[in-house]
């Protein structure tokens, strides 16, 4: 009785871990979407606090959320889990190589959009020298300044603008990657211990 008595505690205790792991991984990802498109839709240039809070996301994710063993078919629990890892890990790269996209040309060409920006920084230039003419003879400094800020944030917006109209395709790209080597990683481990457990000898009872 003692013996029946432990087993079915452990079936029990066992029961409840895995009924509290699959809201708490629900949570997990909730959490990393919410932050990921608050700040997604933020407007304004992409900062390098985006890169830190997609490599934070990703180090929760990778750490508290785990897939469930392996099985073939489109429908299957594992599945739909990988699709939905996967999208929340290609959202949070997009998110962490955004600022880098925005300011690196050998990442992120978009060499005809890189040259219409610095035009559009350098009308802006123009506006604010424009519109503080009368500091041109009492301090050039200050209306340097001003005409700088001014051409660097137009700069930075345009270059923004267009980095997050492609920020979509990276995610998907990274999707697509952390999905095919997860896939790959689970099915071969699922078929390694199926091979090692038909290989084992059954104890005769």
């Amino acid at each position: 009785m003692d013996a029946l008595d432990a087993k079915e505690s452990r079936k029990s205790t066992s029961a409840g871990t895995g009924d509290q792991g699959a809201p708490a991984q629900a949570g997990v990802i909730g959490i990393g979407l919410a932050a990921v498109l608050t700040f997604a839709l933020a407007q304004g240039s992409w900062e390098w606090f985006a890169a830190y809070i997609g490599v934070t996301l990703l180090a929760v994710i990778f750490s508290a959320f785990r897939l469930p063993p392996w099985t073939p078919g489109l429908r299957s629990a594992y599945t739909q889990n990988l699709v939905a890892y996967s999208l929340v890990v290609g959202l949070c790269v997009a998110i962490a190589l955004a600022p880098m996209l925005q300011r690196s040309a050998w990442l992120f060409p978009m060499t005809r959009t890189r040259s219409d920006c610095r035009e559009v920084g350098k009308y802006e230039s123009l506006r604010a020298e424009a519109a503080l003419a009368n500091l041109a003879g009492r301090d050039s400094a200050a209306l340097a300044y001003a005409q700088h800020s001014q051409s660097h944030e137009a700069t930075a917006d345009c270059l923004a603008a267009t980095t997050t109209r492609w920020l979509p395709l990276y995610g998907l790209g990274a999707a697509a990657l952390a999905g095919l080597g997860t896939w790959s990683f689970g099915r071969t481990r699922a078929l390694r211990e199926a091979d090692l457990a038909a290989r084992t000898p059954r104890r005769q009872a």
